[in-house]
């Protein structure tokens, strides 16, 4: 049955991810039509880098710290939050009395496909400096219901960046790579959807150990610069991770430090002399060569087209090595079809928030795996 139209309620979404690199703010307004369909305004948008006491800290997080810490980073964190919303609201220029609420994905700070997930970035701070209700804790319920609770863009790729008439895959390329695989015209019972691996996580990891005064490899300089170790890639991809069939999500548990260290170490094994752009390259090679390995496995439907969204869509040499991996597909940006795909994750989490205050479901089973539809979210009243 047909969803019966909707007035218009702007909601602002707010997503820090697996990157670490800061917070991106998106403030929309959505509206269902006669159709059924969702309509979508993309009203501002915001990125807010964070700087690098507060990178470290979310780093350190990852992997433990004293319950004091937790707490008082969690707290702080919100209040991050609040300023990338407050301010992707100012520039806007939407009337704050005039948001229904902000959606927030927070941080994850833990995902264990199977038994629990954790985000956290308080959303009662969120909602005391914004006067603004808040839906957080998105994961959760898909989770408890059995599900890999990730990835759960996808009901946005869905409803918001089908094709008409053609299928087409939209691979995300944040710290974590996922990749969703669209009907013509969005059809939800249809859409599929999972993590391929790394997205930029090993390669910025990389990064930083083989040229430490660089945060990450801007514009893929080291990379372009660099011949990839085969011997190397080869050997990643014997994780079992990438073998084992959808529905599956992974993070950064997987792909911690101790992998990039590993990574890096057997790269200087195989070849002695290689350079840093030489291990860079590797690590972006793996990021290419898994998702086009994902595609040979899991993906049996007509796609002709795949558009990157994400951090590691403006990095040329990665965009490059999906293209060369993936040969038969037309690779293209999601800025060249939709928006700035800085705030693409963040639309998506609005688009949650949007369900939720409708109450209807956010998850997609064939997604995640779980016992049924969900509404995801927290509410937490301004």
């Amino acid at each position: 049955m047909t969803p019966p139209p909707t007035e218009p309620r702007v909601v602002v979404g707010l997503m820090s991810g697996t990157s670490l690199d800061g917070i991106s703010a998106a403030v929309v307004r959505f509206a269902r039509g006669d159709d059924g369909r969702i309509d979508y305004e993309l009203l501002g948008m915001s990125v807010r880098p964070y700087e690098t006491s507060q990178r470290d800290r979310l780093a350190q997080a990852l992997v433990g710290v004293t319950p004091r810490e937790y707490c008082r980073l969690s707290f702080d964190l919100g209040g991050w939050l609040a300023d990338a919303a407050i301010t992707a609201i100012a520039e806007s220029g939407v009337d704050r009395a005039s948001v229904a609420a902000i959606a927030s994905h927070g941080q994850t700070v833990w995902h264990e496909p199977g038994h629990s997930t954790w985000q956290f970035g308080e959303a009662a701070v969120i909602a005391e400096r914004t006067g603004i209700d808040v839906v957080s804790d998105f994961r959760v319920r898909d989770v408890a219901a059995a599900g890999q609770g990730a990835p759960l863009v996808p009901v946005a790729d869905a409803l918001l960046f089908a094709h008409a008439t053609e299928w087409r895959a939209l691979q995300n390329l944040g710290g974590i790579g996922n990749v969703t695989i669209v009907p013509p015209g969005g059809v939800l019972s249809s859409t599929r959807a999972f993590d391929t691996g790394p997205g930029v996580v090993v390669v910025d990891g990389v990064t930083r150990i083989v040229a430490p005064e660089l945060p990450y490899d801007v514009d893929g300089r080291l990379a372009r610069a660099g011949t990839p170790i085969e011997a190397v890639v080869e050997h990643a991809l014997t994780n079992p991770y990438f073998a084992s069939p959808p529905p599956k999500s992974t993070g950064r548990e997987l792909f911690d430090s101790a992998f990039i260290t590993a990574f890096v170490e057997r790269c200087r094994r195989e070849r002695p002399d290689a350079t840093a752009g030489d291990i860079v390259a590797t690590a972006v090679a793996l990021t290419a060569r898994s998702i086009a390995d994902a595609f040979r496995r899991f993906v049996p439907e007509p796609v002709r087209e795949l558009v990157v969204s994400g951090g590691g869509a403006a990095n040329p040499a990665i965009v490059d090595a999906i293209r060369a991996a993936l040969p038969a597909l037309a690779v293209r940006r999601f800025d060249e079809l939709f928006f700035d795909g800085e705030a693409k994750e963040a639309v998506a989490f609005a688009l949650l928030g949007y369900l939720h205050l409708l109450g209807e479901p956010g998850n997609l089973p064939t997604v995640t795996g779980a016992r049924g539809p969900r509404i995801l979210g927290r509410f937490t009243p301004a």
